[in-house]
């Protein structure tokens, strides 16, 4: 940070010693000595408004010092005793890099008083484990009806190669407004999302830059299942672009992102350094292993199941010789391990640093650090990710939020003796549907003297994403705990079993990926077979476990995001008590799916074939598109309900 702080006031030094400012916007800027507040709202039923919601963020100088001032200013109404809570503390964007200029609050109740915050109501607390010093608006005397307001101004080191602001929320916005002011020969440059109005420029202002946007009532976005709410917000980002005075542009480009990464990620070792690394290689014993595929999987493994990553930005962190002897480090340290590593076993990888597509979508044309923030390891040989820095994801199925998404590649290349390094943006396919698999197998019989009892063998893989979570971890999991999370398993059947087996296969987490997990069980049951006089009924459906079921009351308005492809196989193989038959085998046919350009995108499909007194069932579903344009919604979720649906669907046994 202090090298991009000096770097920055290089190239405004031009501007600096040509040029006065003005004291900055905060100073002259205050809340209405009397107010008299207004509320507009849809319906007087709502929870809560904003009468007026406020950024301003100005680049000022101060001496020598390149400062920023981030001014929040809102009005809040609150109408629900949930909300009055929810804002009975609002917390201050404070921290040790940080000063608070400006804290100020008060409560505009119902009859239209003013009740100032005094300074015993603006307090400090402390995270224990993070250590971080937090600030906060303890609200009082708030009823409903009443407004809540406050302002604060903090003086901190400038963001300014890309800042996201999200205007659009849960609730209506009678007016909301943004500035930013710089010195005049800062440019910088503007990007609306989500419908929001393009920001203006103001060439009113002489002693300074400005740009502004207002927007009078801003409607609520509604959450809805399956969406990805927060990037789906309206809001703006923006970026230092350029300084006129000394003909320096491109200030936020990619391409020195790029080349600042690689100098930092694939620097060369130092002597001793890299005699660790010869010696922990060793210690990898990876000539045992036949396969590229094999290497990585075998590496990542062993990283992430003996070093530990800490939260702190202590030093010794980011130290190759410190990290391998302490096997403690932190994000950016592990990075560097990883591509070190790596790149002494002469295994070609590409640095991918990309955005979690649930918060904020990776934009291909506007170049700005706030899509700069999450770390993949790309292998352009077997094709495939790696997450360094997160625990719990594997080689091959990185975080599947940052898949579907495109990203900023970042490829060593030589020249000569020369090496350096050229960045692109790329798109980071997802993890396709058959990788990521739960695949069931029953076997279910009746007891021959009492037929409202069955007897099942279950069979279950689960492979990919659904794997993730259990195998890389099962070897922790021992004695009492593992058949209670086998038991588990089967519970979703009906928690009225009783298990008489259970075996995990495939259990070793180093053949995470390369494997499926899979628990053969054992059990039996009274709770799925209801008689009816002479008749039984058999709930078939309920042997898959619950499944989702999407209601839509109102007309759809966000995509659908899900995380990652999947596919689902079911067999169910019945054997049919002697002497019955089961009369509605039809209802078990359901065929819904979706299909464009020859390619099957998302579908449920079950049926049946009897062989003798056998009915096997198959019901298989899958989805191999994540992201699903509203257009398509009452297709994907008829699909999605056809499995809920299949769960309903009872067999009735009758005698011959």
């Amino acid at each position: 940070m202090k090298k991009e702080i000096t770097i920055i006031l290089i190239l405004l030094f031009t501007f600096h010693l040509g040029f006065s400012q003005d004291k900055p916007f905060y100073e002259s800027y205050d809340w209405d000595k009397s107010p008299a507040y207004n509320i507009k709202t849809s319906n007087d039923k709502e929870e809560m408004a904003a009468v007026k919601e406020k950024i301003v963020t100005e680049f000022h100088f101060e001496g020598d010092a390149f400062v920023e001032y981030f001014l929040e200013h809102k009005v809040l109404w609150l109408n629900s005793d949930d909300k009055i809570e929810q804002y009975n503390k609002v917390y201050l964007p404070f921290s040790s890099n940080s000063s608070l200029m400006v804290n100020k609050a008060r409560v505009i109740n119902e009859k239209g008083e003013v009740i100032d915050l005094d300074e015993s109501k603006i307090l400090t607390a402390d995270d224990e484990e993070t250590g971080r010093t937090y600030k906060y608006f303890a609200f009082e005397g708030v009823t409903k009806g009443s407004y809540i307001e406050y302002i604060y101004v903090v003086k901190r080191i400038p963001i300014y190669k890309g800042m996201r602001l999200s205007f659009q929320s849960s609730y209506d916005k009678n007016k909301v407004e943004f500035d930013l002011f710089s010195p005049k020969n800062l440019l910088f440059k503007f990007k609306s999302i989500n419908n929001l109005p393009e920001v203006k420029q103001d060439t009113t202002l002489k002693s300074k830059a400005h740009w502004k946007l207002s927007v009078d009532n801003l409607k609520k976005l509604v959450k809805e299942e399956l969406s990805a709410y927060n990037a789906s917000r309206g809001g703006l980002i923006y970026k230092l672009d350029a300084n006129i005075a000394n003909g320096v542009s491109d200030i936020s480009s990619y391409s020195k992102v790029a080349q600042n990464l690689y100098t930092y990620y694939y620097a060369e070792p130092e002597k001793k350094t890299a005699k660790l690394i010869n010696a922990f290689v060793s210690e990898l014993k990876l000539d045992q292993e036949k396969t590229l595929d094999d290497k990585i999987r075998k590496t990542d493994y062993y990283l992430k199941t003996n070093f530990y990553i800490s939260q702190t930005s202590d030093p010794n962190l980011t130290d190759l010789q410190q990290i391998l002897k302490k096997k403690v480090t932190n994000s950016r340290g592990i990075v560097k391990l990883y591509i070190a590593l790596f790149k002494k076993l002469g295994i070609k990888n590409e640095l991918v640093i990309t955005s979690d597509r649930d918060e904020v979508k990776f934009d291909k044309k506007f170049e700005a650090n706030t899509f700069l923030k999450e770390f993949l390891i790309y292998f352009p040989k077997t094709k495939k990710y790696l997450s360094p820095d997160q625990f719990g994801s594997r080689y091959g199925f990185p975080p599947a939020s940052l898949t579907d998404n495109y990203g900023l590649f970042i490829k060593e290349v030589t020249v000569g003796k020369f090496n350096s390094a050229i960045g692109k943006i790329k798109y980071i396919k997802p993890i396709k549907a058959k990788q990521t698999f739960d695949k069931m197998l029953l076997d279910i019989s009746f007891d021959a003297d009492n037929v409202a009892k069955n007897i099942i063998h279950y069979e279950r893989e689960f492979h990919g994403y659904y794997a993730m979570s259990i195998q890389p971890f099962t070897h922790l999991i021992k004695g009492e705990e593992r058949e209670k999370m086998i038991d588990g398993l089967a519970e979703s059947i009906n928690k009225e079993i009783e298990v008489t087996n259970r075996k995990l296969e495939n259990d070793k987490p180093e053949l995470f990926g390369e494997k499926p997990l899979r628990f053969i069980i054992d059990l039996t049951s009274e709770a799925l077979v209801e008689k009816a006089g002479r008749k039984y009924l058999f709930k078939l459906g309920e042997v898959i476990g619950r499944q989702v079921e999407l209601y839509q009351e109102k007309k759809r308005t966000l995509k659908v995001e899900e995380q990652n492809q999947r596919s689902y196989y079911r067999t169910i193989k019945i054997t049919i008590p002697e002497g019955y038959k089961i009369s509605n085998l039809d209802d078990i046919n359901i065929d819904n799916s979706y299909t464009e350009k020859s390619k099957e995108y998302f579908s449920f499909k079950s049926s049946y074939e009897v062989s003798g007194n056998v009915v096997t069932v198959t019901a298989n579903e899958h989805y191999r598109k994540n992201i699903i344009p509203v257009k398509l919604y009452e297709e994907y979720r008829k699909v999605i309900n056809s499995a809920a649906d299949f769960n309903k669907i009872v067999l009735l046994l009758e005698p011959k």
